[in-house]
């Protein structure tokens, strides 16, 4: 009998987490959905028809379609070759390449936007130094132009991360196999890395596309008439002239419709590219010389050394004197004195409210990861889906339906830290999941079967054997999910007020008044707690190399 008690902990865990999401995604969503097909005299169909007889719905969700797309094509053109050399090459200093590359892509996109403003804009340094030289206007950095710059250069490390995983699982004796039948240079890239990439890639350009169509604070600054679909999302919802709360949920339905069509498309274009991988013996980086060493090198850091560039030059105006809301010669440390006295608890809550989120994901990650992994049946498939949706919802539609359920009775939690915190936690846990759950495949079951037969219980063998085994993936996942956790924008827009602002949303606020001496304190405050969490997770894991 005792025996059965301890095996149905199990079971209560996977009826636990059901529950959390039930409450925290599912009711939402189906509030979200109430709100938007029930008007004020019952059902009705109007706040969808609002939507689609109007051009003006349509251009925002074609403009949407048209920077995504393009933005994707261009991080794999980027991504792609980048992780090849990255990996298949000895390249000097490519740990601080690599740290580089992923500081490009941990920051929130608006910071970037701000930043090239600044640089490339009507009155930017590069722009009127340009002018002044040689007589000539840059083209314009506003609209699709300079939305379509600010998303590549902060998404294709992405693309690198994840392809850099997948080339270290690609057996060497299959290049050098195609390289002995004369298949070699360019031509290999192409017929062999490539197609045995390509679940990955398809992988890549999933994620991308998602992060770019979801994107709104990027377009919000750089885009002016460029009209994207998430910025009519939060316009309908929470728009300076009016607000229509009803038609805004509608247009959230179709967001989530739109982008489940996508992820379904790109799930079964996956499914064509199934097969599995054995690194019997591990690709090795090779010397290269003469030529093709330099051109190689300089490809690689001049890539990244443009994508690193807006917080090189965030980093630096931080520590420019101000007046008012202009810079002025001299530096200082003024804007730093500001940020702390304006918003002296932008820092701890972004702490607080980031590091209780992450003990959360962290904690649910590995019990899910068990879940899915050991104990697979139709209950703990449907969390292992659950688990997915929040990746393919755009952030603000996530913080609109839970400000519609949790506004009054029986759960307010409107305007608290707590709903910012579980906003967190439903929108990041996904990368910890994931990489927690492809670790616990390669652990074998033999393990824990042994600690068991030597007088454990099944948790406790998982917990105390099978889980410091798990350390890496673990750690992976939770400083991909702490990072994005820290510079969250989407939800913390909707969700955040005066109370539990965070340094997102502190930068994002004085950007939006012009005031970017403070605006680039807080952003430097960011990058520099990226960088340490990074340094972290290197020195905790022992690995001075990160993949996805």
């Amino acid at each position: 009998m005792a025996k059965n008690k301890k095996l149905d902990i199990w079971k209560l865990m996977s009826i636990f987490v059901l529950v959390i999401y039930g409450l925290f995604l599912i009711y939402p969503l189906f509030m979200l959905l109430r709100q938007a097909i029930i008007g004020p005299d019952g059902f009705t169909f109007e706040y969808f028809m609002k939507f689609f007889s109007k051009q003006y719905y349509f251009e925002t969700v074609f403009n949407s379609f048209k920077v995504s797309i393009a933005a994707t094509l261009i991080t794999l053109v980027i991504g792609v070759p980048l992780a090849y050399f990255y990996n298949m090459y000895e390249l000097k200093g490519k740990t601080f390449l690599q740290v580089l590359i992923i500081l490009c892509s941990m920051s929130a996109p608006f910071i970037g936007a701000y930043a090239w403003i600044q640089l490339l804009g009507r009155s930017g340094i590069v722009s009127e130094f340009i002018y002044s030289v040689f007589n000539f206007r840059l083209p314009s950095i506003y609209g699709f132009n300079g939305i379509l710059l600010v998303l590549s250069l902060q998404l294709f490390p992405l693309v690198f991360l994840l392809v850099s995983g997948a080339l270290k699982n690609i057996d060497n004796s299959l290049l050098e196999a195609s390289e002995n039948m004369g298949c070699s240079g360019a031509k290999r890239f192409f017929t062999v890395t490539i197609p045995l990439c390509m679940p990955t890639i398809l992988a890549a350009t999933l994620l991308v596309f998602m992060r770019a169509f979801a994107d709104f604070g990027t377009p919000l600054l750089i885009g002016e008439g460029y009209k994207t679909f998430p910025v009519t999302i939060y316009q309908a919802y929470l728009g300076e002239v009016g607000t229509d709360h009803s038609f805004g949920a509608a247009i959230s339905v179709i967001a989530i419709v739109i982008t489940a069509l996508i992820f379904f498309a790109q799930r079964y274009a996956n499914s064509k590219f199934q097969f599995t991988m054995n690194a019997l013996h591990p690709v090795e980086r090779k010397a290269i010389h003469g030529v093709k060493n330099v051109l190689v090198h300089l490809y690689c850091y001049i890539v990244v050394l443009v994508a690193f560039t807006p917080q090189l030059f965030v980093i630096y105006t931080s520590f420019q004197n101000t007046s008012g809301k202009l810079f002025v010669p001299g530096f200082s440390l003024d804007s730093y004195r500001e940020a702390f006295d304006k918003v002296p608890n932008a820092i701890p809550n972004t702490f607080i409210i980031g590091i209780i989120a992450l003990i959360f994901v962290i904690f649910l990650a590995i019990i899910i990861a068990y879940l899915v992994v050991r104990r697979s049946n139709r209950m703990n498939r449907a969390i292992d889906t659950l688990s997915m949706v929040p990746y393919i919802i755009p952030g603000s539609v996530v913080g609109i339906a839970l400000v519609i359920s949790f506004n009054k009775g029986p759960i307010v939690l409107t305007g608290t830290a707590v709903i910012m915190i579980i906003a967190l936690i439903i929108r990041r846990i996904p990368y910890t999941i994931r990489s927690s759950v492809a670790t616990l495949q390669q652990i074998p079951m033999s393990i824990e079967e042994a600690a068991i037969s030597l007088g454990s219980s099944k948790m406790e063998a998982f917990f105390k054997v099978t889980v410091p085994m798990m350390k890496n993936g673990i750690l992976s996942g939770a400083v991909l999910s702490w990072v994005t956790i820290i510079t969250e924008l989407s939800t913390a827009i909707i969700l955040y007020n005066t109370k539990t602002i965070t340094l997102t949303m502190s930068v994002y606020s004085y950007v939006s008044r012009g005031s970017y001496g403070i605006a680039a304190a807080f952003a430097t405050i960011l990058t520099v707690t990226t960088i340490i969490s990074l340094f972290i997770f290197m020195k905790v894991t022992g690995s001075k190399e990160i993949s996805l």
